[in-house]
């Protein structure tokens, strides 16, 4: 009896403790951090929150972008050795004496009117182009990886902005046509510019400069979004509950940084050429692409190349910063949108 007593007592205590063991929680590991999800929209909201972003960016940002302008192309008509060494406030100081405050906006509408279907299409095909090389086998399986994921953005980006660029690439030359005009006005408004563009130089003339535009053009958003890219996951990893339009902002402005740097020679060749025979002038560069490179570290030097920097860069931080952070909140907001 006492020996069953014992076997009844061991079973009940087995018992007893594979209930307290399956009652009591096992420690479990602190989660790992996880990046926000991204919020998933349709074209239309895709291509909305795009061009608002690039159209309200530019406005915010128009008076530095028309001194990088004016800086870029001062060593065209000028006799470099009496140039003047650029300064931004005494340039800003001109513009208000002599054209108005208002001047610094000049050739906005046309900057609105290129940015809006520039950045839209720029942000769909992005979205679309990396879908498609994510698709691709071996890149399926390799989501986690972070080389992987680099290529994805930096080859996604650049054939978006070459697929944005060469769609809309006639009103980025009115516009810098227009930002580049002082006091002797020559185009009036973007249909004028147009028209008189193709009466003077052929309906070509529309594409002037347009082989250094696409060569800067992808290099530079492919290392704007791949950069905005790494360093937004980065962020999330370490700091997951951060407020997202913080990260956007700051990423977004070391992405601009980043890839103004690296494009910014080319960029400033992009708009001289865009400039060649503007109101009857005689052209400055009877070269290429090369050679204008070559005129111009012959007769200004390497600096010439990087003329107009400071204010791209004043400009580029909240820019691209202001950009990337628009998107994101509105691709929050339209993923609630009716319409797709």
């Amino acid at each position: 009896m006492e020996a069953r007593v014992g076997v009844d007592g061991g079973s009940a205590t087995r018992e007893f403790l594979q209930c307290h063991h399956s009652r009591t929680p096992t420690p479990q590991p602190p989660p790992k951090p996880q990046q926000q999800p991204i919020p998933q929209i349709g074209t239309v909201q895709q291509l909305l929150a795009g061009g608002i972003a690039g159209a309200f960016s530019k406005t915010c940002t128009a008076p530095l972008a028309r001194l990088t302008i004016l800086f870029q192309v001062q060593g065209m008509h000028s006799d470099v050795a009496v140039m003047s060494k650029p300064c931004i406030w005494r340039e800003a100081l001109r513009i208000v004496n002599e054209e108005g405050f208002r001047a610094f906006w000049k050739g906005n509408l046309v900057t609105i009117a290129h940015r809006l279907p520039y950045t839209a299409v720029n942000f769909y095909a992005y979205e679309q182009y990396k879908s498609i090389l994510k698709s691709i086998p071996g890149f399926d399986r390799r989501r986690e990886n972070a080389g992987s994921d680099i290529f994805v953005h930096f080859v996604g980006g650049g054939l978006a902005g070459i697929t944005a660029a060469s769609a809309t690439y006639p009103l980025d030359l009115v516009r810098t046509r227009l930002a580049a005009q002082r006091n002797a006005i020559y185009y009036h408004g973007i249909r004028h510019a147009l028209h008189t563009i193709c009466r003077d130089e052929g309906f070509f003339g529309l594409y002037k400069g347009m082989g250094a535009t696409l060569l800067g053009v992808g290099p530079s958003i492919a290392i704007s979004f791949s950069v905005y890219e790494s360093l937004r996951s980065y962020w999330h990893s370490l700091r997951p509950d951060d407020s997202s339009v913080l990260v956007s902002l700051a990423c977004g402005s070391l992405s601009g940084i980043a890839s103004s740097t690296a494009t910014f020679p080319l960029d400033l060749v992009r708009r001289r050429k865009q400039l060649e025979g503007v109101a009857g002038r005689a052209r400055v560069y009877n070269t290429g692409l090369f050679g204008i490179f070559r005129h111009i570290v012959r007769t200004e030097g390497l600096r010439g190349l990087y003329r107009g920097i400071m204010p791209e860069y004043y400009k580029v931080v909240p820019s691209v910063g202001i950009v990337f952070m628009t998107y994101e909140t509105l691709k929050k907001l339209l993923s609630h949108a009716p319409f797709s």
